[in-house]
């Protein structure tokens, strides 16, 4: 069944949902959004290999983005979408719920209806954000069609349980090497134990008391984790060589070269390999759009612990915020879910505003 655009939300959400499409697999899903905003005369709609572009042109003086990925991580027998009461009220039970189909198909619902916005808008249905970065459909917009990404002020519709919040934290991983020398498990004092040699890491890690560090008016908790070991060749074999992988999220006012910085003066004694890294987002919630949003929404912001595409925004010159349903701690939970409430709330909240 093609999508509906003028079917209620709910019916909408749940449609939206049973598109499976995960990372990767996001073909049915594009077509799908692309016949339906086709059909509405106020929007150009263009395509980016499986990212849909949908844009007004009604010559405003001020142009928004609002953007949401159409990517799921893996189904866990989490499909066909459902609609259930739990805790008297409605949701929306099944994989991409939450994270971010709810925020789509709000997307979808008004790119439909607002043929008239107080702005000329640009919205992105886009690809591949949960895999990696050099597969992010908007990443390959920005890369192949620059002028797509040009705005005042954009809006990321990842789940902040209809609330704002503002930027995002930034986010690196690295490696810490330790070596030693092969020995035979029964003459251990004849080598030297690599695994052994990452217990000052780990109790650096454990000791570590992460920062909270305020960002425009934000404050945003940092922190510090081992998240993989590996190491050894075999139970009889002591180890010559373990890696620690850490990843710290730190406050979007901290530059790359003083996170790394901070990394190698914890953990002088080992060799470090950054393996990722990304800046975060400053929240901009001084600027004059950014407020006028948060007025209209009438919501008091909070931080952006996770790293979103705010970020992809931010190093483009864009104050971005995130603002759309779901609870961002269900995202990617087998039992993700997400309230009919917030559906309508950011229906609401953001219609509101784009209709001025």
């Amino acid at each position: 069944m093609p999508l509906d655009l003028s079917a209620n939300l709910v019916e909408l959400t749940l449609a939206v949902c049973n598109v499976e499409s995960v990372s990767g697999n996001e073909s049915q899903l594009a077509d799908q959004i692309e016949v339906a905003l086709r059909k509405s005369s106020h929007l150009s709609v263009s395509r980016d290999g499986n990212a849909v572009i949908a844009t007004t042109n009604l010559g405003r003086a001020q142009r928004v983005i609002i953007a949401g990925h159409i990517d799921t991580v893996p189904v866990a027998n989490n499909l066909p979408a459902v609609l259930h009461h739990f805790e008297r009220e409605q949701v929306i039970v099944g994989r991409g719920s939450v994270d971010m189909k709810g925020g789509v198909a709000v997307m979808l619902k008004l790119a439909a209806e607002l043929s008239e916005p107080r702005y000329d808008i640009t919205w992105i249905f886009y690809d591949n954000e949960e895999v990696a970065s050099d597969l992010n459909g908007l990443g390959r917009i920005s890369r192949n069609t620059p002028e797509v990404l040009v705005g005042d002020f954009a809006v990321l519709c990842e789940p902040t349980s209809a609330l704002i919040e503002g930027g995002c934290n930034g986010t690196i991983r690295v490696e810490l090497i330790a070596r030693g020398v092969k020995a035979h498990s029964a003459r251990p004092w004849m080598g030297s134990n690599a695994l052994h040699s990452l217990t000052p890491a780990l109790t650096t890690l454990s000791a570590f008391e992460p920062e909270t560090v305020t960002v425009d008016g934000l404050d945003y908790r940092e922190s510090l984790n081992a998240v993989m070991v590996s190491g050894g060749i075999a139970t009889n074999v002591i180890p010559d060589l373990a890696t620690l992988t850490v990843n710290y999220r730190f406050a979007p006012s901290r530059s790359a070269s003083e996170v790394e910085a901070k990394l190698r003066e914890l953990f002088p004694e080992y060799e470090l390999n950054i393996t990722d890294l990304a800046l975060g987002a400053r929240p901009g919630l001084n600027l004059g759009m950014a407020q006028e949003f948060a007025a209209v929404v009438n919501i008091p912001a909070r931080p952006k612990y996770g790293w979103t595409d705010v970020a992809r925004f931010a190093e483009l010159g864009i104050p971005a915020v995130n603002y759309g349903p779901g609870d961002p701690s269900l995202a990617h939970a087998d039992n993700e879910n997400v309230p009919v409430g917030h559906l309508f709330d950011c229906h609401a909240g953001l219609g509101g505003w784009l209709r001025g």
